[in-house]
């Protein structure tokens, strides 16, 4: 047996995405033990001594730091893990590509396409290794969509149609800004709803549909001003609470898309649906292990929308886990990507979506944006289908 190589991670930011970063490397050695590299949790950063020791303790890293510039020039960290709000990816990602130091980001991959360009410039110009954190293309039955779609058995495209949709800013007395919050807040934020949910979907959508080629868009701040948490005054609230888009698809197929915190009742309802010439397939986060299937070609008595189980060990990624039958979770598309970037350092292979594939998407989210503040149709740059 080949003897094992170590990768050794430094994470910045201990929230809700660190967690789920640090469960995926964790399981690694249990479901993955074939991997020559394996992660090792070297160490973890946050600003509050007392909360990063702690997490620290939680999820096995050996040591913590406050500052993530001291973390960064550490010799002893080989690939930084960036789950900061939006407002720090550019800095930390270009200090972290200068010190050869891998990256893996969460998404989006910045506030603006300016700072994505400066991102992608600094991992090109270091050479190293990088990936953005869209993990619902790893929930297996979004993987065997793409499979499906790139078999032909769809046919031609014609319509590609998706939503996220959220409830939790309903409330006027909810402040802006500040450690949970920072999502309601432009400065941090970039946007809205546009650059934290529409960019789950629209990385999804390129992935299985190709390039969005322009889109046209609408969008609201339904409560105009909130109490900040820094400052504790009322300010303006710049970001999207909602938006639509529609737009056409280099393939020649159109795409309809919405997203908003304001829908009562739904806390992460997200689902997509294609629609080709010969078939359509469908899939729902709340029932994230099964795609929903119709052929027009069956035959006429029996035909209609099948429902297809994703678990069996023939379909993606589902080998690694249980017997046919049984359920995965949310949290396992995490355990994939750190998976995929491992092997990716034995092959290398980029492990998409890479930086620059994530600057297309941010393409897109500036272009609409851009088009709902010009209320007019706005093409968005993206020149290539994405990997």
């Amino acid at each position: 047996m080949a003897e094992k190589k170590q990768l050794r991670i430094g994470l910045i930011g201990c929230g809700f995405m660190g967690r789920t970063h640090s469960n995926g490397y964790n399981r690694i050695r249990n479901f993955f033990p074939e991997l020559m590299y394996q992660p090792v949790l070297k160490a973890v950063c946050s600003r509050n001594p007392e909360n990063v020791r702690a997490f620290a303790d939680q999820w096995g890293y050996e040591s913590s730091e406050t500052d993530w510039k001291s973390l960064i020039a550490r010799d002893d960290i080989d690939a930084v893990d960036i789950c900061t709000p939006n407002d720090t990816h550019a800095e930390i990602a270009i200090a972290a590509a200068a010190k050869g130091k891998m990256i893996l980001c969460e998404k989006p991959l910045s506030r603006t396409l300016e700072e994505g360009q400066k991102m992608v410039a600094a991992v090109e110009k270091a050479g190293v290794q990088n990936t953005v954190w869209y993990n619902y293309r790893r929930v297996p039955a979004v993987t065997l969509a793409k499979q499906i779609i790139e078999s032909g058995k769809l046919g031609k495209i014609f319509h590609y149609r998706a939503n996220f949709l959220q409830d939790w800013t309903i409330s006027p007395e909810l402040p802006q800004g500040g450690t949970g919050l920072w999502r309601l807040d432009v400065e941090a934020a970039g946007s809205g709803v546009t650059g934290d949910l529409l960019a789950h979907c629209i990385d999804t959508a390129m992935w299985l549909n190709g390039a969005i080629k322009d889109v046209s868009a609408v969008t609201e701040t339904f409560i105009k001003e909130r109490v900040h948490t820094g400052t504790g005054k009322v300010q303006k609230v710049g970001i999207d609470d909602a938006c639509i888009f529609h737009c056409h698809f280099e393939n020649g197929s159109l795409g309809l898309f919405e997203s908003t915190r304001y829908a009562r009742g739904h806390k992460a309802l997200y689902t997509f649906e294609i629609n080709g010439e010969h078939a359509s397939i469908r899939w729902d986060l709340h029932d994230l292990n099964r795609l929903e299937y119709f052929d027009h070609r069956d035959e006429s008595i029996v035909r209609g929308w099948r429902s297809i189980l994703v678990t069996d060990g023939d379909q993606p990624y589902m080998k690694r886990w249980w017997v046919p039958g049984l359920s995965i979770g949310y949290e396992h598309s995490f355990i994939h990507q750190a998976a995929d970037f491992l092997h990716s350092l034995e092959t290398g292979e980029p492990c998409h979506p890479t930086f620059k594939d994530a600057l297309e998407t941010q393409k897109v989210c500036e272009a609409v944006i851009d088009s709902a503040n010009s209320r007019s149709w706005k093409n968005t740059g993206v020149k290539e289908n994405i990997a």
